[in-house]
């Protein structure tokens, strides 16, 4: 997992590059994308509990400037990476872990990258001193999955740049036609990273979605795969406001399928996906794909 550069960037590239000696080691790591608002922070983080579940260590790192991915597991705001590094003025050696991690529920291990203000930095470059952070504090020795969620689709190489520590990249999408055109643009994202690391396309998770008949066509004419289908229930939208996990809401029959689907996902994922070789379209193709319903 997570081997050195095997290519150079390709001239004018503006991908950032993290350094190739800083490794995760031997976690499997997971990068959560999607449209902005999609869901991609409720998928990670009750992902995050089921893999508790079956038995694993899991830890979550949330790269959005907003520092909200963990919020359901640790009930408020974490404190962030680049907070902390800069209480100390970016000496590494005065952080403690407790000065940027918590334990969310389940045992979740939560950390917020955090990010600079807005329009003075690149978002890569913290995720980049996150994990640099959490290799010297020796926190992945312990680890059995990180689950890296993302800011919004891939636009710029900088919130890319947790594809170059993942295993697998998965996609949150909708039934609908901005949230597939995004996850189109991010499944090229995912294959442009894949020419230089590890990372692969692991699947779509369907989410927020009564059904998915639009997802379904794309992924047969793009050659990717639905691995999960969260429905759209207001206890999602009621497990946000409580600043809960799907896995604390009040029992039914509705939040038990959820339960159920985010289990065999973790159990999907742990066992392995395959690869996916995916050909996402060119906007043209897939505006003219989209729709007509």
């Amino acid at each position: 997992m997570n081997t050195v550069i095997r290519n150079p960037q390709p001239p004018g590239s503006v991908q950032v590059e993290l350094d190739p000696d800083v490794r995760i080691g031997t976690a499997k790591v997971f990068a959560i994308y999607g449209k902005g608002g999609i869901g991609k922070s409720t998928t990670s983080s009750n992902l995050s509990v089921a893999f508790t579940k079956l038995g694993k260590r899991v830890l979550q790192i949330g790269c959005d400037p907003k520092h909200d991915s963990t919020f359901t597991l640790t009930k408020c705001l974490a404190p962030t990476v680049i907070d902390a590094l800069e209480s100390v003025r970016f000496h590494i050696e005065e952080l403690r872990p407790e000065d940027y991690m918590m334990e969310g529920y389940s045992g979740v291990m939560c950390v917020e990258a955090g990010g600079p203000p807005a329009g003075t930095g690149c978002g890569g470059f913290v995720v980049g001193q996150t994990v640099k952070l959490l290799k010297e504090h020796r926190l992945f020795d312990d680890t059995d999955v990180v689950v890296f969620d993302v800011l919004g689709d891939v636009v710029c190489g900088g919130f890319a740049s947790p594809l170059q520590h993942a295993d697998r990249a998965m996609i949150v999408t909708a039934n609908d036609f901005d949230s597939i055109f995004a996850a189109n643009r991010i499944a090229a994202a995912i294959n442009a990273k894949a020419k230089n690391y590890d990372v692969r396309l692991g699947g779509v998770i369907a989410n927020r979605s009564a059904a998915t008949n639009e997802i379904d066509r794309f992924c047969d004419a793009t050659g990717l795969k639905r691995v999960a289908h969260i429905r759209d229930i207001d206890a999602v939208r009621r497990s946000r406001l409580k600043k809960c996990t799907l896995f604390e809401m009040e029992e039914s029959p509705e939040v038990e399928a959820v339960r159920k689907e985010y289990m065999s996902l973790a159990e999907k994922l742990w066992a392995g996906v395959e690869p996916i070789e995916a050909t996402p379209m060119k906007d043209r193709d897939l505006f003219e794909f989209l729709g007509f319903d």
